[in-house]
């Protein structure tokens, strides 16, 4: 569980909550240990409680897309206020105040509900489908209707990546960057799409952009030390690469290959007990290969299979000890 909202929030984001549920705790447990007035105290353990509250649903908020952040505001924002008034201003009318607000909620709820599902999921159905022209005009009619969502353009941009067509989602990522310019998941998306054309230089600006957005994301160090792979770049490989297994990468097929491009730079570097040490990892991540082959496997894994499968391949011969360390170079 903790694992999932790491990824999903980040350790930044997850940090914030931490200290936001110990920080109000421990004033809760300051203020009943003061021995002052209970009705105060008990007011004022509310308003801390109302505090996380408002701080853990910010923090979430943060993560989701501009789309739904306006959606959380417009069903959240009134039943807050109303809460805060019956608290505060009319503590006789508290009561009705909740009542008010919980209805608010959930009549806000149904009347902002996201229409667009039915869309995405036609798209989905159609992407599975091998569909991807209807897929992707079905991604069109609803930038038409909303030519601000990131979200749609995201999407269809992994559509076109499936569709072999890099270039078309090459622009779409582009667009994501310029309407959200402090998002290091669209620098990422734009480095992966430019390592499958073979644009390297371009990738590497990108990573570098992500990373500096998000410095203590596992991913945007792994990327770039990927990158630097690709570019020979032996050293920065290794600093990256390091720095991504020191965040905690938290699957084994990433894992397997960190090692594997470690032991690259290392045999690059002359530097042959280091990459042998790296090639003791990487067979202690053996099963992650079967997770790559059943990915792989998959018919709308062209673009992996451009991308990672030739790796994929050598590191397997590796741990079958089929190919030797010099070969890597």
């Amino acid at each position: 569980m903790i694992a999932r909202m790491r990824n999903y929030l980040g350790p930044t984001r997850l940090r914030l909550i931490f200290f936001l549920l110990a920080g109000t705790g421990l004033m809760s447990l300051f203020l009943n240990a003061s021995g002052g007035d209970a009705e105060q105290v008990a007011e004022l353990q509310t308003a801390l409680l109302l505090i996380f509250i408002v701080g853990f649903v910010l923090i979430i908020a943060s993560r989701a897309e501009r789309y739904n952040q306006i959606r959380l505001l417009i069903v959240l924002a009134p039943s807050f206020v109303a809460f805060i008034i019956g608290l505060f201003v009319i503590p006789d009318l508290l009561p009705p105040l909740l009542g008010a607000a919980l209805g608010w909620v959930v009549a806000s709820a149904f009347l902002v509900r996201d229409t667009r599902r039915a869309e995405y999921k036609m798209a989905v159905k159609h992407l599975r489908r091998n569909e991807y022209a209807e897929a992707v005009k079905m991604m069109d009619s609803l930038i038409k209707l909303e030519p601000d969502n990131e979200e749609h353009y995201r999407f269809r941009a992994v559509i076109l990546r499936i569709w072999g067509k890099p270039g078309r989602a090459k622009r779409d990522y582009v667009k994501v960057t310029e309407l959200n310019p402090d998002s290091a998941g669209a620098y990422n998306d734009l480095a992966e799409v430019h390592l499958q054309m073979g644009e390297f230089e371009e990738a590497l600006n990108a990573a570098m952009k992500a990373h500096e957005l998000s410095s203590n994301d596992w991913v945007t160090a792994y990327n770039l030390g990927m990158i630097e792979d690709r570019l020979h770049h032996p050293d920065e490989s290794i600093r990256y690469l390091q720095l991504a297994l020191e965040h905690d990468v938290p699957d084994a097929r990433h894992r397997l290959l960190i090692h594997f491009y470690l032991a690259r730079a290392y045999v690059r570097k002359g530097e042959l007990d280091a990459a042998e040490q790296a090639v003791s990892e990487l067979k202690a991540h053996k099963q992650a290969l079967k997770d790559w082959r059943k990915i792989l496997d998959s018919e709308q894994s062209v673009t992996l299979r451009q991308v990672l499968g030739a790796d994929i391949e050598a590191a397997r011969a590796l741990i079958e000890d089929e190919l030797e360390l010099a070969a890597l170079s």
